[in-house]
């Protein structure tokens, strides 16, 4: 995957006088639509925000100059969150997150490490266990000569109703997950904790998606009739010498979950 690394001034702190919200940074992938990958970096950054970040963003000046991308480019980034309803712009007051939007919950694969993460932000997430385990014979492909893995098991719910919407499996690399704080997976999605948090340099990421039944411990979980229809994800996560660092199998509610794949042409 070619990159390009995007230096970012540092950010003004959200707490000081009349602040605007200060989003993540990003590193651009120039095969794929910059007005795409900043709107989802953009997005994660508002649903994983703080309860006390403020709701005001910066101009589209401010936000171009940070992303390193044109004021045009911007510009369609901010009108697709708009249009998803997650942010409002006021004419000569500035653009403003919405405080009680809803995401939408598409399952979208385009290539995108922060698209991926923008996914499966803006949930409130529990950890429900983690820790050593043998490898899993339906991961052990992807840990060759790895006597054990280190997995997570999580469960995220709608903010507002507390309604479960989809649990998550990783199996993370003992390596990898030494720079893991448990708390963090509460606050972050697992790619962001380890290519931000745990410095793990993450070059690609492989999805696929498949219709399956509810098995009794999703029907627990996610509350919906055993045998129900869900999407189960597997996103398998590779590092920069083409190890595998996670496994993530992520099991969606069917009724609050479509699946859709952008192909660009150019």
């Amino acid at each position: 995957m070619q990159v390009t690394q995007v230096p970012h001034p540092s950010p003004t702190p959200p707490t000081a006088p009349g602040a605007a919200f200060a989003p993540d940074s990003l590193v651009l992938n120039r095969k794929l639509p910059l007005w795409y990958q900043v709107s989802q970096s953009l997005r994660a950054s508002i649903l994983g925000r703080t309860a006390d970040a403020t709701l005001r963003l910066p101009t589209e000046e401010q936000l171009a100059a940070h992303y390193g991308v044109s004021v045009l480019t911007m510009r369609q980034a901010l009108k697709e969150l708009e249009t998803e309803g997650l942010i409002s712009r006021h004419r000569r007051r500035g653009t403003f997150i919405e405080p009680r939007a809803r995401r939408v919950s598409p399952v979208r694969l385009m290539g995108s490490i922060d698209a991926i993460v923008a996914q499966q932000s803006g949930e409130r997430t529990t950890l429900l266990e983690h820790g050593p385990s043998p490898v899993p014979g339906d991961v052990a492909e992807y840990f060759p000569g790895c006597p054990e893995v280190i997995g997570y098991r999580r469960l995220r719910c709608e903010e507002e109703t507390g309604e479960p919407t989809n649990w998550a499996q990783n199996w993370v690399h003992p390596e990898a997950a030494a720079g893991i704080d448990p708390a963090d997976l509460e606050r972050w999605p697992m790619t962001k904790v380890l290519r931000d948090r745990a410095g793990v340099p993450i070059a690609r990421i492989t999805d696929t998606v498949e219709a399956r039944l509810a098995d009794p411990a999703t029907a627990g979980l996610l509350r919906v009739p055993l045998l129900s229809p869900i999407l189960y994800y597997t996103g398998v996560a590779y590092d920069e010498s083409g190890r595998v660092v996670d496994v993530a199998q992520i099991r969606y509610r069917g009724d609050r979950f479509s699946f859709s794949v952008t192909v660009e042409t150019h």
